[in-house]
């Protein structure tokens, strides 16, 4: 389950990476730089950063993804995701993950028996294993890196504004995706957009903000399940 849902995610956010132009005031000297030079600024940019809200909707396969997430640099995440309409929420604290899915969800991933016994209760899970790629989506640094770092051939397009942002636009040729980069203050990614039937829109907000991560009580270990 967690791998599959896992890399749909990632593939999909890998193929926004590309998406198309904006632009703005450069007082930070960002928008003179070489298309390369922007995104690896965004990169520890927001490697740097202690937290960051990321939400939006993409399409893999035909398939609607949404995710709306709150990160946490070097302790985990928390926020909710649907997979074609099959939802979950999702607390990864440390090297633990605990996830709570509709029926439908435990009933297309686990089956009859899982969705019975996990009907609204959090199942608790180590964060390796079956588990790690889908834990890995509420690890900042490994999906902010995942998100930015993996790309083909980029042009750097115009400045713009984008959600009262002045940032600067980096095109991936090869994906057709534009990914917005702030042009004032520190260089964070601010949006990735790609048109058609199989792109959709990630947006990077909420810099820095204080976050806290509580573990959710009375979860169902793994190990229940047999």
């Amino acid at each position: 389950m967690g791998s599959r849902l896992a890399s749909a995610v990632v593939c999909a956010a890998l193929c926004a990476a590309a998406i198309s132009g904006c632009g703005g005031s450069s007082s930070s000297g960002i928008a003179s730089k070489s298309p390369d030079a922007i995104v690896k600024a965004a990169s520890n940019a927001i490697m740097h950063a202690s937290s960051v809200h990321v939400s939006g909707s993409i399409s893999s396969g035909g398939v609607p993804l949404n995710l709306d997430l709150t990160l946490v640099s070097g302790k985990g995440g928390r926020g909710q995701m649907s997979e074609g309409g099959l939802a979950f929420q999702i607390v990864n604290v440390g090297q633990t993950v605990y996830i709570q899915g509709t029926p439908a969800f435990w009933q297309h991933y686990g089956g009859a028996s899982a969705a019975r016994l996990l009907n609204g209760k959090w199942l608790k899970a180590p964060a390796t294993g079956q588990f790690a790629s889908l834990a890995a989506l509420t690890n900042m640094q490994k999906l902010m890196g995942t998100i930015l770092l993996s790309h083909g051939s980029l042009s750097k397009g115009s400045t713009s504004t984008v959600d009262g942002h002045h940032v600067v636009a980096v095109t991936d040729k090869s994906k057709g995706g534009t990914l917005y980069v702030a042009t004032s203050g520190q260089p964070y990614p601010i949006e990735i957009k790609r048109q058609g039937t199989t792109g959709g829109q990630i947006v990077f907000d909420r810099f820095n903000q204080p976050v806290t991560l509580t573990a959710p009580s009375n979860a169902i270990s793994l190990s229940q399940l047999g």
